[in-house]
């Protein structure tokens, strides 16, 4: 039997610094289940296995996670001299040169990664179903999509390949996976991960870079080795009062916290994602909390998606046209999916001085949501307004390439709010369906407020604990 499959991050660390297992034995283990269960999840699209059992053999940096085998996303993040494909055909030639800086640090953590995630094209959709990895399944119903872009990364945590991995986020692309897959997903700050490299930040100041865990207690780890700026960062978060993993040992005291059920988009939720939240809300009361209902919209909301595409698009722009200057050639039409095509030639067409209008706009609308704060320490809503959904669910038909970005923006429209304003929010697995699919519900925090969030968490993971669930597809 696998004595580490159960065991959290923090925990097979726990074992190395005991010397009641090596690091090898941990890697070898995690590369025992990735053999095993990825043909049946598709989760790992690129393995380093030789280089990883290399670096657990020798002497590794004595961090917090000594030992411990992780994944990186396919996405954004670069290592020296392994493919960065960003989940596209044309970008599967590009082999980095040298370590975001995100990577020193995981590596300094004492991590040993054993490869890459499965991600969509560029990262574009809340599914993981690109056509040059092919289509990454969730473990608790593999007929499902993990979500995405991380759908690889949930999808290998969830079923036990690692015990947390990489993740990025840029409209939801953490907190989404973590509500199918059943894992907690925390989107820092703005500014709080650097986005430094050769890659930099690719869609403006929408992305975050996290991990996606079991526990809340390896979240708080991670960012501790993780967080702060790197040198030339254009934005940094307020700095941290002390390490996280205090912060999840620390009772949050009574909140205040609002419920926003609306759907920004106007379309319906599902029952069980209502149900979730209406869970959660009692056992917040339950715990000491005051809880009440209210509303984010702001002034302007009719016009804030609209915004959103603008700057997003043009992040698609900068991202393709980046990857081609560093591969030497012209992108095509052939080259990508439709609905990347779609994107980029949308992008294009709106300019700069609508991509300066947009982003004007969008600082203005985080301003005023800023202000629901005033007299609330946590926004509480649905993660979202569906189960995890069929793959297939995202497809393009035939000359309706655009279509997936209505869809995707009714399935997750309470997400890109904490990239706009840059506030921190987090996914939590709270709720199951009676079919037994998990259901996430989300809280999004203070700007540079990410130690509520923690303690609030810890406080809730105890109280209605998920560690011990199992999909049907597990290590």
């Amino acid at each position: 039997m696998d004595p580490f499959v159960s065991l959290d991050a923090t925990a097979q660390a726990e074992l190395v610094r005991r010397r009641e297992a090596t690091p090898l034995e941990l890697v070898d283990a995690a590369i025992a289940r990735i053999e095993r269960l990825n043909p049946t999840l598709n989760a790992v699209v690129q393995t380093q296995f030789d280089q990883a059992r290399e670096r657990a053999r020798g002497t590794l940096p004595p961090g917090p996670f000594t030992g411990v085998p992780f994944l990186l996303q396919d996405l954004l993040t670069a290592q020296e001299g392994h493919p960065l494909t960003h989940g596209s055909r044309f970008g599967k030639d590009y082999i980095p040169d040298q370590d975001s800086e995100l990577v020193k640090r995981h590596r300094r953590s004492g991590l040993v990664v054993l490869g890459k995630s499965n991600t969509p094209e560029m990262g574009l959709l809340p599914t993981t179903e690109g056509e040059l990895h092919g289509p990454c399944r969730n473990p608790w119903d593999t007929s499902r999509s993990p979500g995405g872009s991380s759908g690889g990364a949930a999808a290998a945590v969830a079923s036990g390949m690692v015990p947390f991995a990489h993740a990025t986020d840029s409209g939801g692309s953490i907190r989404i996976p973590a509500a199918a897959c059943g894992l907690f997903g925390l989107k820092p700050t703005r500014g709080r991960n650097p986005m430094g490299g050769d890659i930099a930040d690719a869609v403006h100041w929408l992305v975050t870079e996290h991990a996606l865990t079991r526990s809340v207690r390896d979240s708080a780890a991670l960012l501790d080795v993780t967080c702060g700026a790197d040198a030339g960062t254009p934005y940094q978060a307020p700095a941290k009062a002390r390490p996280y993993t205090q912060e999840v040992n620390t009772p949050p005291g009574r909140l205040r916290i609002r419920v926003a059920v609306r759907n920004p988009m106007g379309a319906a939720i599902h029952p069980e994602c209502l149900a979730a939240i209406h869970s959660a809300a009692r056992l917040l009361e339950d715990l000491g909390h005051h809880v009440d209902e209210g509303s984010l919209e702001v002034p302007g909301d009719d016009a804030v998606g609209q915004h959103f595409i603008t700057v997003w698009t043009a992040g698609v722009v900068f991202s393709i046209d980046a990857m081609a200057e560093r591969l030497g050639r012209s992108p095509e039409a052939s080259h990508f999916e439709p609905f990347t095509w779609a994107l980029y030639q949308y992008g294009l067409d709106q300019g700069l001085s609508a991509y300066l209008r947009a982003s004007a706009e969008l600082q203005r609308h985080s301003r005023a949501a800023l202000r629901h704060f005033d007299d609330v320490d946590v926004w509480l809503m649905p993660t979202l307004n569906e189960l995890a959904p069929p793959l297939g669910t995202f497809s393009s038909p035939p000359g309706e390439p655009m279509a997936p970005l209505l869809r995707a923006g009714a399935f997750a429209s309470h997400c890109p709010m904490a990239n706009i304003t840059g506030l921190p929010a987090m996914s939590l697995p709270l709720h199951w369906s009676p079919d037994g699919l998990p259901v996430g519900v989300q809280f999004m925090g203070r700007f540079g407020d990410e130690a509520t969030l923690f303690r609030l968490a810890a406080q809730l993971e105890a109280a209605r604990p998920w560690a011990q669930r199992r999909p049907a597809v597990f290590g």
